[in-house]
């Protein structure tokens, strides 16, 4: 699935990495966003929440499948993969907003 050199793969092989990082974590990053954006927040603030999540998902990691807790290299990776999904909740959520706050700004709402 992914290269050693990118991923450190713990015991349990990559299958962990999809369930816990894409799946599990990819999905709190989606509604994260999703929430940053309802309540009218910066986008700067995805870059914050991405980083504490990106600790939260290590955290599972290491507790329930026994992979290495302070891997730069696994933060990093686990980081990249949460951060544009928040933002790709951030950015729908924004839209529809944007759309019902000002559709008649939108000639395509006529």
């Amino acid at each position: 699935m992914m290269p050693s050199w990118l991923y450190e793969a713990g015991p349990n092989g990559h299958w962990v990495f999809l369930l816990v990082t894409i799946i599990l974590g990819g999905t709190t990053a989606f509604v994260s966003g999703r929430a940053i954006a309802d309540t009218w927040r910066p986008i700067w603030q995805i870059a914050v929440y991405s980083l504490l999540l990106g600790m939260a998902v290590r955290f599972i990691h290491f507790a329930l499948f026994e992979e290495v807790f302070l891997s730069v290299r696994n933060f990093v990776v686990d980081v990249l993969v949460l951060a544009p999904l928040m933002a790709l909740g951030y950015r729908l959520t924004r839209a529809r907003q944007m759309a019902q706050q000002y559709g008649w700004m939108d000639d395509r709402a006529r």
